[in-house]
C-alpha cells in the first residue's frame, strides 16, 4: 500500500484512552507456562475478563473448536455471557497477544472515530521459539472485524513500543535494533518505520534493556510506561547488588533528561522492581510496568509482599 498511516491521519492512540474492545488469547500452550498447571493460568484469565468485560467488549482467541468451548463452560460458571465476551477460532502458539496481535491505529473522520491496525511481522522474539501460527493470526482477525490493516514488512512486537498518543514514542535499542529481527536495520531506519505507521514525532531510545531473565531482548513495556502524555512511570532497582540496578538507572538518568516536542521535561515516577522471583531455579523477568490501563480499571501484577501495595497506590 503506498499511502502509509501517517499519511492518512492516522496515529498509535495511548492506552488509557477510550477503547472499545481488548484482544486476548486463550492459555492452552503449556511451553508458555512451564512447570504451571493450565488451570491455574485459566482462572487468571477469567480474572481478567471478569475485571474488564463490563467496560470494554472482550475478544478471545481460542486454539480451536475443543478450547471454545472449554472457554465458553468456564466463562459460563462465572456468569460471563456472549454479549461482553466474544470467542474467535484462530489457531495461534502463544498466549501473549500483546506482541503479535493487532496494533490498532486511529483517525477522525467527520467527527467519528475510525479504526484500523498495523499487521507487524512476529518471528517469535527473534527466532527463540519454532512457533509460526502467531505471525498469521491478524489476517483472521482482519477478516473478522472487516477492518482495513497495513503491512508495513518488518518484525516488531506490541510490547516493544509505548506511545502516549501525542506523538512521542519510548523503546529500546536492544530490542527494535536486534539483528535478529530485522538484520542491519538502522536506528533513523526504524524511527521512520515508527513515524510512517504510529505517527510518532519523536522516539525516546533507553539503553537499560535487559531483565535478568527476559528473553524479549528489552521490552520496554518491562521497563518504563507512559500514564499521561507528560508522565512516565520508570522501574528502578534500588540494590546496587542486584543484577538489574545498573541497567534500569541507565532508562531514569535517560528520561529525566529528555524532553516532549514542546521542549518541556517528563515528569519521571520510579517504581521498584519486585523482589527477585525465582521459578524452576531461574528468575523471571519480574517487573510491575507490565500493567493494563482498561476504560475504568487498570490490572496489576502482583507478587506478594508490601511492595505490591505500595505501587498499587501509585
Amino acid at each position: 500500500m503506498k499511502n502509509k498511516p501517517v499519511k492518512l491521519g492516522y496515529r498509535m492512540p495511548a492506552e488509557w484512552e477510550p477503547q472499545s474492545g481488548i484482544w486476548l488469547a486463550w492459555p492452552h500452550n503449556p511451553e508458555t507456562w512451564p512447570g504451571k498447571n493450565l488451570a491455574d493460568i485459566e482462572s487468571v484469565y477469567l480474572d481478567i475478563a471478569q475485571a474488564l468485560c463490563m467496560e470494554e467488549t472482550v475478544h478471545i482467541l481460542v486454539n480451536d473448536f475443543s478450547g471454545r468451548d472449554k472457554a465458553r463452560q468456564l466463562l459460563a460458571e462465572r456468569q460471563l455471557s456472549s454479549a461482553q465476551i466474544k470467542l474467535h477460532i484462530i489457531a495461534h502458539n502463544d498466549s501473549w497477544i500483546r506482541d503479535y496481535g493487532p496494533n490498532f491505529i486511529v483517525r477522525e473522520v467527520s467527527g467519528k472515530k475510525e479504526l484500523a491496525f498495523n499487521n507487524w511481522g512476529f518471528n517469535s522474539w527473534g527466532g527463540k521459539y519454532p512457533w509460526n501460527l502467531d505471525d498469521k493470526v491478524n489476517d483472521h482477525i482482519a477478516s473478522a472485524l472487516s477492518i482495513q490493516q497495513f503491512k508495513p514488512g518488518i518484525v516488531l512486537e506490541g510490547g516493544a513500543i509505548e506511545v502516549n498518543g501525542q506523538g512521542l514514542c519510548l523503546t529500546t535499542r536492544s530490542c527494535l535494533l536486534n539483528e535478529s529481527r530485522n538484520g542491519k536495520v538502522t536506528q533513523e531506519e526504524m524511527e521512520r518505520y515508527l513515524k510512517d505507521y504510529l505517527g510518532v514525532s519523536k522516539t525516546i531510545w533507553l539503553e537499560g534493556g535487559f531483565l535478568e531473565g527476559d528473553d524479549t531482548d528489552g521490552h520496554i513495556d518491562n521497563l518504563a510506561r507512559f500514564v499521561s502524555p507528560s508522565t512516565v512511570v520508570c522501574v528502578v532497582e534500588e540494590n546496587p547488588a542486584d543484577p538489574n540496578h545498573e541497567e534500569l538507572a541507565k532508562n531514569r538518568e535517560t528520561l529525566e533528561q529528555v524532553t516532549d516536542l514542546e521542549g518541556n521535561p517528563l515528569t519521571v515516577i520510579p517504581i521498584p522492581m519486585p523482589d527477585p522471583v525465582i521459578d524452576q531455579g531461574v528468575r523471571l523477568p519480574a517487573s510491575y510496568a507490565n500493567f493494563y490501563i482498561g476504560n475504568q480499571t487498570v490490572l496489576l501484577p502482583a507478587y506478594g509482599g508490601e511492595k505490591d501495595k505500595f505501587v498499587a497506590n501509585i
